[in-house]
């Protein structure tokens, strides 16, 4: 489904102000904000390629203790396989200089994080395949064909679209993955994700706040602090849903309280010294179906989210 929303997008390439680059191995590769200038639209589009065009995402306000902020919301019947299987940027594209991590349809053909996919029973075979890459540089020939080996496709077959994690389409597609973060946080928990039926979220997207690894805080900070989640499921064990259901919440975290950047500096921006629990939702209500019960856990933290974004409100 994601390879249709990219051609899609060639379509509008001169109102989503992307460039597309065909390779000489045939690859058609879409700037959307490396050296295209991108926008908003263009995020919309890679958030749904990410998502395998499985969900429904729109633009929503966010407000932040009174200052009113675009956000977006994410609508999807199929969390599983649009979020873990397509969305979770769980590949990380290597070569020489060149580093980006990739979302979307194409990593179930290359099937990264196997253990991923075989507790979620899915797979999938194609001949075409569509990645989206966060990276402030865009991939070559041999960049893209190294992918499309992965993927077990010709490079012709290949389309990537990349946006730099400090452009405004690369902050919408992260805070489109508000349901995902969610997901993967009780994946990592030990719960059978395919219990949920549904999700919905919403978080503000992240201001140009300063250099890359800033807006790779920001973007974060979005969700950590200002993502709230729905998620419809049948769970017979309502004791144990509410005890994952109190560690889910990035508040549950020990690094929870401070704006990413200054956790990852802290940490001497070393990953491994960052407890990873932090990376989940502000907010979490989770629907279970059997009992008809609603329980609700977490907080949005305004505070810090008005420190990471540097809004200023001027008197």
């Amino acid at each position: 489904m994601g390879f249709e929303v990219f051609e899609e997008m060639l379509d509008y390439e001169d109102e989503l102000q992307i460039e597309v680059h065909e390779l000489e191995n045939g690859t058609v590769v879409v700037d959307a904000g490396v050296e295209a200038r991108g926008g908003i639209g263009a995020g919309i589009y890679l958030s749904r390629i990410c998502m395998a065009d499985l969900s429904d995402i729109q633009l929503t306000p966010c407000e932040i203790n009174g200052v009113l902020l675009p956000g977006v919301q994410v609508a999807t019947d199929y969390p599983a396989v649009s979020c873990m299987a397509s969305q979770c940027a769980m590949w990380q594209v290597k070569a020489e200089k060149y580093f980006a991590m990739g979302s979307g349809p194409a990593r179930v053909l290359a099937r990264k994080t196997r253990d991923l996919y075989e507790k979620i029973g899915f797979e999938e075979f194609s001949d075409v395949g569509v990645l989206v890459l966060e990276s402030n540089k865009l991939p070559d020939a041999k960049i893209s064909s190294q992918i499309a080996q992965n993927c077990n496709i010709d490079p012709a077959d290949l389309r990537l679209a990349v946006a730099p994690t400090n452009s405004v389409a690369g902050l919408v597609q992260v805070s489109a993955r508000v349901v995902e973060t969610g997901l993967h946080k009780l994946f990592t928990m030990g719960f059978d994700i395919t219990t949920i039926k549904s999700g919905w979220g919403r978080a503000p997207i992240s201001p140009i706040a300063g250099d890359a690894t800033m807006c790779m805080g920001s973007s974060n900070d979005a969700i950590i602090y200002g993502g709230e989640t729905y998620y419809t499921l049948s769970y017979e064990n309502v004791a144990e849903l509410q005890q994952y259901l109190r560690g889910l919440p990035s508040s549950a975290s020990r690094d929870y309280g401070m704006p990413f950047y200054k956790i990852f500096k802290a940490a001497g921006f070393d990953f491994f010294k960052v407890d990873h629990n932090v990376f989940a939702p502000a907010k979490v209500v989770m629907n279970e179906t059997q009992s008809r019960r609603t329980f609700v856990s977490g907080r949005v933290n305004p505070e810090v989210l008005m420190d990471s974004f540097n809004l200023e409100v001027i008197k």
